[in-house]
């Protein structure tokens, strides 16, 4: 027992040298064995600095780039929302045009198709391996969500689904919204959707 109670003190003797008893007053620096990034070496805000030809620390934007301040990011095309509101807008708000849906066509084919299927019907190549809580996008539910939930939802995810915002750019987000569209219509629409021009052609 006395060595034990020996080996105790002598412990702690150690460790009261090696590291310093806390809370009392030194000139001397305690010894960090792991310091953690506490102390780096880095430039101070408005301090003068001689690696820059201005001698200054604090440098100003560089020409051309774009702040992600309010003003940049509260507009519709990048948050799917109404300007200062949590509303989301109703439709996409950009020009659909062919090159916009083919655009879709391609960006969904390599995001979205692997869960939801090359229709979207939930059927992509993840349910046969056990993935099935796989949203139909053909459901009255979703086809009825504004264009500016489903960029939100395609930003940020949802349930399960995890969020696209880094792999896919705004742009890119709406085109594939318009693709979604167009394959909605198709699986959908009645033949009043189609103009009397191309009723015969369909007939056939």
């Amino acid at each position: 027992m006395r060595y034990l109670l020996l080996a105790f003190v002598l412990t702690a003797a150690l460790v009261v040298a090696v590291a310093g008893k806390r809370g009392s007053l030194s000139r001397r620096p305690p010894i960090e064995v792991f310091p953690d990034m506490n102390r780096q070496a880095k430039p101070r805000p408005q301090s003068p600095d001689v690696f820059f030809e201005d001698g200054r620390t604090s440098r100003a934007p560089i020409p051309g780039t774009i702040a992600r301040e309010d003003a940049y990011e509260d507009i519709p095309v990048n948050t799917g929302r109404v300007p200062g509101t949590t509303n989301f807008i109703e439709t996409i708000p950009v020009p659909v045009t062919a090159q916009l849906i083919a655009r879709g066509e391609q960006r969904f084919t390599i995001n979205c198709s692997p869960c939801h299927g090359a229709q979207a019907d939930g059927n992509g190549i993840t349910k046969k391996y056990g993935m099935t809580t796989l949203a139909n996008l053909h459901d009255k539910r979703i086809v009825e969500l504004p264009d500016g939930e489903i960029f939100n939802t395609i930003t940020y995810g949802k349930s399960l689904m995890q969020g696209y915002g880094a792999n896919v750019v705004p742009a890119d987000r709406w085109a594939i919204i318009s693709y979604l569209r167009a394959l909605q219509l198709s699986d959908l629409g009645t033949i009043d959707d189609v103009p009397e021009q191309m009723r015969a052609a369909l007939k056939k």
